[in-house]
Order: structure tokens, then C-alpha cells, then sequence
């Protein structure tokens, strides 16, 4: 990516629809559509090839499906490349498995054009979006968890490791916990990525997840936002390398 554009592949087994997301994003001047792929294995394919910083994915399509896709492509970029998730289905399978997987946003494809472009420009930031209504079901489902034991999985993280989690897991951008924890910038970077490196997870988001997934915060306890993931047009900070 140049200082002015965000590198773009559009993958969708849809050749319609394909083509008018292609064409959205080509009419904005800081947006540059990189490749199409119309299927999974070639959208991970592309992203070896070219290294786009973000990929607008279809979740179901023929052959290796969206998410099993998203899960490549970020394992494979560290992060580096953010995936946004599309579909006309708000299922919570399908958003919970997403952003298991390291998707950074979810957006369904009755979005708004403008919707959509922001959303491309939020995570290509290091940010991370959830529609509206795919924000309340995750909620929904978090507060319905059977909390899984915590303590193996979290036990290798330091007392400061686990109040960064618990800060990240609160929506808390990395200025947000320097402030509340009285530490620098920085080192709230390098404690984020230590985390990630010792759980084994490439994305912020997934951070998230396995807080609310092992009961280290909870819906609507312990200061835990009522909406993990910021809402409409909001952000929890990810992994990729400008932000982490």
C-alpha cells in the first residue's frame, strides 16, 4: 500500500456482484481493487501473490469456503492483510466463526455503499467493524456462554499481560490502555503482541473472543463494554503491524 491507497481483492463466487464491488471501490481515489478471485482457494492464492491489505470475502462459495479462507490468509500474513466478511445471511455461525477465524469486520451485503467503503477504510486503520445487528447477536452469544476453564490457556500470561487482555477485551484502543494502566504506548503494543504470541492467535479481534470465550470479562461485568466490538462504525484495535 502507498500512503494514499489501501490494496483491495474483492472475492465472491458471484460475477454480479463481484463486479459492483470492484466498481465501488475502483471509484474511490485512496482504494485500489488489486485482483478478484471467485472461490476460497483462490482468493488465499491471490493474497500469497499480491499482499493486499485488505480482502472484502464472500462467506459461502464453492470449493474452500470464506471463513476456512480468512483463517489461511491471516495464519498465512500474521495479520498483516484484514478480512471483511460479507454475506446475506446474519447468522451467528457464521459471525462467530469469522472472527474466530481473525475476520476484522462482518457486514452484510444490503450495507450501504458508504457502509461498505468505510469499512475498508476502518480495518486497512488496524481497526476492527461489526454491523449494527451482527454486533447485538455476538453479544447475545457471549452472555450465552458455557465459560470454558481459563486457567491453562491463560496461564502463561503475566499478571500485566492479562489486565492488557482484560482492557483489549473492553473495546480499549492501545492509547485507551496506556491511560488506564499508566503505561506507554508502545509497550501497550508489545505487551498486545506478546499476548497474541503466547495464546497463538494472529488478530486482535481473537483476543477478544477467547476473553469473553474463558470468562476473564463478561458482558455487562467488570466494566466489560456492552458491546465488545464498539458498535456501528467503531473499532477495537488489531493486530496488523501499523496498530497492534
Amino acid at each position: 500500500m502507498t500512503e494514499s491507497s489501501t490494496d483491495v481483492l474483492v472475492a465472491d463466487d458471484q460475477a454480479m456482484i463481484r463486479g459492483g464491488l470492484v466498481a465501488l471501490l475502483s471509484a474511490e481515489p485512496d482504494l485500489r481493487v488489486l485482483a478478484e478471485a471467485d472461490d476460497g482457494q483462490a482468493a488465499v492464492a491471490a493474497v500469497r501473490r499480491r499482499r493486499p491489505d485488505v480482502v472484502l470475502m464472500d462467506v459461502r462459495m464453492p470449493g474452500l469456503d470464506g471463513i476456512t479462507a480468512a483463517r489461511e490468509i491471516v495464519d498465512s500474513t500474521g495479520g498483516n492483510t484484514a478480512v471483511i466478511m460479507l454475506t446475506v445471511y446474519d447468522l451467528d455461525e457464521y459471525v462467530y466463526s469469522a472472527l474466530r477465524a481473525g475476520a476484522s469486520g462482518f457486514l452484510l451485503k444490503d450495507a450501504p455503499p458508504e457502509e461498505l467503503v468505510r469499512a475498508v477504510r476502518t480495518v486497512a486503520a488496524g481497526d476492527a467493524l461489526l454491523a449494527p445487528s451482527v454486533t447485538r447477536r455476538l453479544l447475545h452469544r457471549f452472555a450465552s456462554l458455557e465459560v470454558r476453564e481459563s486457567s491453562s490457556e491463560l496461564a502463561a500470561l503475566t499478571d500485566r499481560e492479562r489486565d492488557v487482555l482484560l482492557e483489549v477485551a473492553r473495546g480499549g484502543s492501545n492509547a485507551d490502555i496506556a491511560a488506564n494502566l499508566g503505561l506507554a504506548e508502545l509497550t501497550v503494543k508489545s505487551h498486545v503482541y506478546h499476548v497474541m504470541q503466547k495464546l497463538g492467535l494472529s488478530s486482535r479481534t481473537q483476543l477478544v473472543i477467547i476473553a469473553y470465550e474463558t470468562g476473564l470479562v463478561c458482558p455487562g461485568r467488570d466494566g466489560a463494554t456492552s458491546e465488545p466490538f464498539g458498535g456501528a462504525g467503531a473499532a477495537v484495535r488489531n493486530s496488523r503491524g501499523k496498530s497492534a
